[in-house]
């Protein structure tokens, strides 16, 4: 897949994989782009993350220096050094100041850098960028992913291309992720902002694979208007689908991230209906999409709908128990709070299959959401399990 105008990519093996996978990447606007992004909400945040948080205010940005296999988490100021080092190393290949490079990490937590692995792979990475580099960049990032995922839209004046990795510790928030998009259209720094904002909101901020957060997720977002396009400002007749393409590749990577949860055989979307409001029907949907019990069930193809229900009830929803309507497989098993008339020989047949619908309806007002995740599967627990060793 072809980055958009003026950009390049790359991704390359340093040895911080034990693998010898791709483990170090580079994504570059040959011209100075406007920068923004999103980041963990977790109040243990990584280093990259902090020095990145720092770069990106100042506005503008010229590439992403990212690495995997180590999270430079927890690693104190020798943390920061290393990441202000990644930064820096990168500014130097690039003839640009070390501000204008955002650094992100991805991997284990609390082990030191290997920098001398590490500048030897960011120099590479800089040799090997190219307009058709997404997908080594792609590769690069990937952890505990089987897959890599990429996805592309058109949007007025140009594209938007993005790349992320994420399987485990995906929780709204943000997910567990690394995502970076690009785009050749021009627009407002404060225009960006906001497409990026509501395309979080309706893609990675509604998927869980586990409910864990992590210290490393970002969503980084540059723009370098090299598709020569009209600026595209607030009042801007093109800007809802400005903002329509940058949701459609967001909810993509986001769709790819739940489909290759780690040891997921299932794909569930759990819908809420019937809710007050939005803010309502989002927090219904996660608790019920993070409950341990239900995943596990859905697992194994059980139709027990009583969980759904244990789960809203966890909720500060002031709702009435005996106005909820549960639905699993499209089989209504919970009417007014109590046993419905489903079939569960029918839910069971639909729970065996690779995408699971959750439905319920809490029969309060007009909003509604979905949420995706994954069954709870032993091969979960044996990836993280082993994580480490």
């Amino acid at each position: 897949m072809n980055l958009p105008q003026g950009f390049r990519a790359s991704g390359v093996a340093a040895g911080l994989k034990a693998s010898g996978r791709p483990d170090v990447g580079l994504l570059v606007s040959d011209l100075p782009a406007l920068a923004v992004g999103v980041f963990t909400t977790n109040r243990v945040q990584a280093a990259p993350i902090e020095v990145t948080k720092r770069h990106v205010r100042r506005g503008s940005a010229r590439a992403v220096v990212v690495n995997a296999g180590n999270a430079n988490a927890c690693t104190g100021s020798q943390g920061l050094k290393d990441a202000r080092a990644m930064a820096k190393e990168t500014a130097a290949l690039l003839k640009t100041k070390e501000q204008q490079i955002l650094v992100a990490s991805t991997g284990v937590i609390g082990v030191p850098m290997d920098m001398t692995k590490t500048r030897a792979g960011i120099a590479s990475a800089a040799e090997a960028l190219d307009a058709g580099g997404l997908d080594a960049l792609a590769g690069a990032i990937m952890t505990t992913d089987t897959r890599p995922k990429t996805a592309a839209a058109d949007v007025p004046g140009g594209s938007v291309v993005g790349v992320a990795k994420g399987a485990g510790m995906i929780a709204p928030e943000m997910a567990t992720m690394l995502c970076f998009l690009a785009t050749d259209a021009s627009a407002d720094r404060g225009v960006l902002a906001q497409a990026l904002q509501r395309a979080t909101a309706s893609s990675f901020n509604l998927i869980s694979v586990d409910g864990c957060r992590s210290t490393n997720d970002c969503v980084l977002f540059l723009a370098n208007g090299a598709g020569g396009g009209e600026p595209l400002t607030a009042e801007h007749p093109e800007l809802q689908a400005f903002e329509a393409g940058v949701a459609e590749v967001c909810r993509s990577l986001a769709r790819q991230i739940v489909d290759d949860g780690e040891g997921a055989t299932k794909v569930v979307a759990v819908t809420i209906k019937g809710a007050v409001n939005d803010r309502e029907a989002r927090e219904a949907a996660l608790r019920i999409a993070d409950s341990v019990l239900l995943r596990c069930a859905l697992h194994g193809a059980d139709p027990n709908w009583g969980r759904v229900l244990a789960a809203l009830g966890t909720t500060r929803i002031p709702f009435d128990p005996h106005l909820i309507d549960v639905w699993l497989g499209g089989e209504q098993l919970a009417k007014g709070g109590a046993l419905g008339p489903g079939d569960r020989d029918k839910a069971r047949a639909a729970l065996l299959e690779r995408e699971v619908e959750v439905l319920v309806d809490m029969n309060r007002g007009d909003a509604s959401t979905t949420v995706l995740t994954n069954d709870l599967s032993p091969e979960y627990i044996r990836i993280n399990a082993e994580y480490t060793t």
